[in-house]
């Protein structure tokens, strides 16, 4: 099975990141590829832009990445209850292109923070608003207190109980 993974987040030191790289390693009989948002940095979406220049070239980069997986694993971060500025702008660019932007793909939808919520905002926004995006949610999962259950030198979640949860989050597409 070929999983595309990525973290809905530019930051450079994500956390989301970080348990993404991690998820990946618990799929272990699928060719998963992790891609990072940055390389589809596009200006931020206007219908004046759009109307002016067209769809940029990234949207359409993006949506061939997710046509050509299997599935998908999304980390979301969560900036002020909702998504981050970069992650919204490359999905409304890619909406523009193709309103089904999940293209009827299994996905797997996490999130993670230094807080106790774990970004359960956004990955609640997230999993409620995928079907309109031909998204087929298949289980979600939000990781609390990222900084004291996962060990950022050794890239794994330490906390047995998170790690149970995470490899059952992940099941579905390893039944797949």
């Amino acid at each position: 099975m070929k999983v595309l993974a990525f973290a809905a987040s530019n930051s450079r030191k994500s956390i989301n990141k970080d348990l993404i790289r991690y998820a990946s390693t618990l799929l272990p009989d699928s060719d998963v590829e992790i891609i990072d948002i940055n390389d589809y940095e596009m200006p931020l979406y206007s219908s004046d832009l759009e109307e002016a220049h067209g769809i940029p070239e990234a949207a359409s980069r993006f949506l061939d990445k997710i046509a050509a997986a299997d599935a998908l694993v999304i980390s979301y971060a969560e900036h002020n209850g909702n998504y981050t500025v970069a992650y919204k702008n490359l999905f409304d660019w890619a909406s523009r292109k193709n309103q089904e932007v999940y293209q009827s793909k299994p996905i797997i939808m996490l999130s993670t923070s230094p807080g106790a919520g774990g970004a359960q905002s956004v990955l609640s926004l997230a999993v409620e608003s995928a079907h309109f995006f031909a998204g087929k949610v298949m289980a979600s999962l939000s990781i609390p207190e990222f900084y004291k259950n996962f060990d950022r030198d050794e890239g794994v979640l330490t906390n047995p109980e998170l790690v149970a949860k995470l490899e059952e989050t992940l099941s579905p597409l390893l039944q797949a």
